[in-house]
């Protein structure tokens, strides 16, 4: 990187300026048109934290195609279902699993970059597809949402004004950038021409070091994080001073948490609401955030609250569920006939219940999706019961989430045995099987599963019967 170009992208001891970023993309795109990658291609992407992952990207981009991002935390049967409903032609990446399945280009292999501006590469069609990333829904099984360059780049928008970032900013990515929030992130960081701090993986101490080393401006946790902070032995020991604040997100603020941490080092929080489908839906203000709202809906955006009996909106304060509007909406889900039951009316069902107030403030109270949310994971409990029904002791199961300082959520699985099996035994089942963070932190066993008679599990009853048992109270206290 040539010393008068600054640094928008930074992993380990590597810097890269926009210049070279472009470069080594044009590069990279030469390489994929000369495979068949041309507008309208699928090209899956599996890739730990790295900076040709954010390459490969962009060059994705310049081609018009759709990139499809696959967790590197998946395991090979979920990586084959994600392959399956996108029906992706070429992949890139630094996965085995991916390597296995399809013919793969590792992002180990040299690029050459292009001097900038050679390559002609047309402006895409807005509304073709420009990535799709993985939302599981109640089935079990992960869809496919479906953003548009015009639905990504109006997300990129809200979240760049939620945020109000500019190239003063630095930020820092732990996560794998495979999810959108982690995706949504870098593109908006890069657009503004903010730094990026790129890590290799998760490292608390690391993630301070840096604050203070690089300066870090906004800092981005989810409860697990918050957790080890509020918890960290020597948090005072670091000069958090550069931090604007702090963005909470993927699940309610714990505020006695947030309280602790903002005690400690004097750093505010930003709570912020989005989901795959519709990455920012609200936002606190950068001045004077609250601890008990996500905040109001960005500009941009129209939330409304409906009844769950009847569908129709409700008044102020009245809970029921949140849908959503916007030019960042998703285009749709594959498979395709997934798309239909998630709107009413043209608005997005979150599957989110609460209540917004005379004031427009959002307030969450509950899901009516029966998602647990594990760190920024969403994990639905079939595919997990789909797991268990393969252990020959399992007659029959049921998971579900409790409430979790650390992780949001845990997975419980309530197993009524045909024979003898150890708990254990099927903790690996699952473990061997599905992604990490899928596997249950206990399993129960029970005498029955109680069911209604069209045979869908009473989820309530069960976390009612656990928690009151473990505790003396109900889900509801």
């Amino acid at each position: 990187m040539g010393g008068d170009e600054k640094a928008v992208l930074v992993f380990e001891d590597r810097l890269y300026s926009q210049g070279e970023l472009a470069a080594l993309a044009d590069g990279l795109a030469g390489t994929l048109a000369r495979r068949g990658v041309g507008v309208g291609t699928r090209v899956a992407l599996m890739s730990s934290n790295r900076p040709e992952f954010v390459i490969a990207v962009q060059a994705v981009w310049r081609l018009g195609a759709a990139v499809v991002l696959l967790s590197p935390a998946w395991k090979r049967g979920e990586v084959e279902h994600a392959l399956e409903i996108t029906k992706p032609t070429h992949a890139v990446g630094d996965h085995p699993v991916l390597a296995d399945l399809m013919s793969m280009l590792h992002l180990d292999e040299r690029v050459e970059p292009v001097e900038p501006g050679s390559g002609l590469f047309p402006s895409p069609d807005p509304e073709s597809d420009a990535v799709l990333v993985f939302s599981s829904g109640t089935t079990g099984l992960p869809k496919a949402v479906r953003h548009t360059y015009a639905s990504l780049a109006a997300a990129v928008g809200h979240w760049r004004e939620a945020l109000r970032l500019t190239s003063d900013d630095r930020i820092q990515i732990a996560t794998p950038p495979s999810h959108i929030l982690g995706l949504l992130n870098i593109v908006t960081a890069l657009e503004v021409g903010a730094r990026v701090r790129l890590h290799r993986r998760f490292d608390l101490d690391r993630l301070l070091h840096h604050i203070e080393l690089d300066r870090i401006t906004v800092e981005m946790a989810v409860a697990p994080i918050a957790l080890a902070l509020a918890s960290h032995p020597k948090l005072e020991s670091y000069d958090l001073s550069s931090l604007r604040f702090i963005m909470w997100g993927a699940t309610p603020v714990t505020p006695s948490v947030a309280e602790t941490v903002t005690r400690r080092t004097g750093v505010g929080w930003v709570p912020a609401y989005g989901a795959s489908e519709l990455p920012v839906i609200a936002c606190n203000p950068l001045d004077g955030a609250r601890l008990d709202t996500p905040g109001r809906p960005v500009p941009g955006v129209s939330a409304r609250v409906v009844s769950l009996e009847t569908g129709k909106p409700v008044g102020p304060g009245e809970t029921g569920e949140i849908e959503v509007r916007a030019d960042s909406l998703m285009a749709g889900y594959l498979p395709a006939e997934a798309t239909a039951e998630a709107f009413h009316d043209g608005w997005y069902r979150t599957g989110d219940v609460g209540s917004l107030d005379a004031e427009g403030w959002l307030h969450l109270t509950d899901r009516s999706k029966e998602m647990i949310k594990v760190r920024a994971f969403q994990v639905a409990p079939a595919e997990i019961e789909a797991v268990l029904y393969g252990h020959p002791a399992v007659a029959d199961c049921a998971v579900f989430g409790i409430p979790d300082a650390a992780d949001g959520e845990a997975v419980v699985a309530a197993v009524r045995a045909a024979r003898p099996v150890q708990a254990a035994e099927l903790v690996a089942l699952v473990g061997d099987t599905l992604a990490s963070y899928k596997r249950p932190s206990r399993v129960e066993f029970v005498a029955d599963i109680p069911r209604l008679p069209s045979g869908k599990v009473l989820r309530r009853v069960l976390k009612d019967r656990f928690l009151k048992e473990r505790d003396g109270r109900t889900s509801d206290s």
